[in-house]
């Protein structure tokens, strides 16, 4: 029984040795390998800010919403919209307040999104 133990100790240790002798040695003076790296490029607007952030945010559901009148949103427009779609997490606004992008993992109760659809116009974004 002894045997067994001292051969499997043996052997673990000789196994901890070849798996740490295999990795790449790099000393501090080498520069790592970024040839596989591609930096995402930074939005270019705060639209596209706006529609990044929602993404990242891996909601189920996600739409834009803008005035018909394509005028900025006032404080009627974000409690009507807070009420038609409350179980929304996510509502990033652009710097001119002309555009929201809302995300949620519930969906839009139909009639509502259509009573929304006579004010706003909506584009969904949801699984793109």
């Amino acid at each position: 029984m002894m045997r067994i133990s001292i051969l499997i100790i043996i052997l673990v240790v000789a196994g901890g040795f070849c798996i740490t002798s295999c990795r790449r040695q790099t000393s501090d003076n080498e520069a790592p390998d970024l040839s596989g790296y591609h930096p995402e490029k930074p939005p270019a607007n705060d639209y596209e800010r706006a529609l990044r952030d929602v993404r990242e945010g891996h909601f189920k559901f996600m739409w834009v919403f803008k005035r018909l009148d394509g005028n900025a949103f006032t404080k009627e427009d974000g409690d009507i919209l807070r009420k038609a779609a409350p179980r929304v997490v996510d509502w990033i606004g652009t710097d001119d307040k002309k555009t929201f992008v809302a995300g949620s993992n519930f969906p839009i109760e139909p009639s509502e999104l259509t009573a929304l659809k006579k004010r706003y116009k909506i584009e969904d974004y949801s699984g793109k």
